[in-house]
């Protein structure tokens, strides 16, 4: 039963954390570039439901990830304008955002599927040689969709952008020190930009890999909270995304511990499981705030010619 307990949570961390670590990882770049990004959940509902759509349509999990992925960029350019462009908070932005993906994505779904909750198979996975037979762990962590690995994947890529290039130097100066940015002759804005598309993409494939691989399914308002989470981890990843990881996974179990309990016997309230991954949250701020810290134009617009 313990083996089992095991095999159980790093399942559920995986199924869990992997939304969570693609619109984190997004949400890193876009904080390094001065935008805070409070709509992000908005951008994986609305990723969530395109992704489900097109890969319910065309028995295509890629394709469904590609839609998905096109569909967060979609939401993003409202960020773009906005905020980016035109200097309107990024907070009350946001949150319109989130709202206005809500109640669009709900009435898509009643118009398209009225009351039914059509199904996805489920994703062929890719087993490693050798890895995925390590008793308890093999199955869990080496016999995942092809799409976990690109995640993983995502981790390296990036960091080396961020850190290695010099886009990712514009980036991270466009968040900390957007005016000296500009007196050395690059467009701010277009780094913001490209840095707010970026973190769409990224989310709207949370959102697909949600519905695609995670549930099988789309419902509405089934982030439930997710986006906000992303948000805590980029913050308390310190623009790292191996920290990005491993914040993602821990909270992966926070969301799915209730299914391993459950597993081995263990019955516990469904209202105390659904208070977990929040109680998380507030636990890992209360103790690493203060070890964090977030670029100084963070949510500020910029213009040309003020200080």
């Amino acid at each position: 039963m313990d083996s089992e307990f095991i095999a159980a949570v790093i399942t559920g961390a995986i199924l869990a954390g992997m939304p969570l670590l693609f619109t984190a990882l997004g949400e890193t770049i876009s904080e390094q570039a001065g935008v805070l990004n409070i709509g992000l959940e908005g951008m994986m509902l609305f990723g969530a439901y395109g992704g489900f759509v097109v890969a319910n349509w065309s028995g295509s999990s890629w394709l469904g990830f590609l839609a998905a992925l096109v569909a967060g960029m979609a939401v993003s350019l409202l960020m773009v304008v906005f905020c980016v462009r035109m200097g309107r908070d990024q907070i009350v932005v946001g949150i319109a955002i989130l709202l206005a993906m809500e109640g669009l994505t709900s009435l898509l779904h009643d118009v398209q599927y009225g009351h039914s909750y059509p199904r996805l198979d489920a994703v062929p996975t890719v087993s490693i040689p050798g890895l995925s037979k390590i008793p308890v762990v093999g199955s869990s962590l080496f016999d995942q969709p092809l799409i976990f690995y690109v995640g993983i994947a995502l981790i390296f890529v990036v960091g080396w952008v961020l850190y290695k290039s010099n886009l990712g130097l514009n980036i991270r100066a466009a968040g900390w020190k957007p005016v000296a940015l500009d007196n050395a002759g690059v467009d701010v804005l277009k780094i913001r930009t490209i840095a707010v598309l970026s973190t769409g993409a990224l989310a709207g494939l949370g959102g697909g890999y949600l519905a695609i691989v995670t549930a099988g399914i789309f419902v509405p308002f089934m982030t439930g909270g997710m986006g906000f989470i992303a948000i805590v981890i980029a913050m308390l990843g310190r623009g790292r995304p191996v920290w990005v990881l491993i914040g993602s996974l821990l909270f992966g179990i926070a969301l799915s511990i209730a299914t391993a309990l459950q597993l081995v016997g263990v019955q516990i309230s469904t209202d105390l499981i659904n208070m977990l991954p929040f109680v998380a949250v507030i636990v890992a701020l209360a103790l690493f705030a203060r070890q964090s810290y977030l670029p100084a134009a963070l949510a500020l617009p910029f213009e040309r010619g003020k200080r």
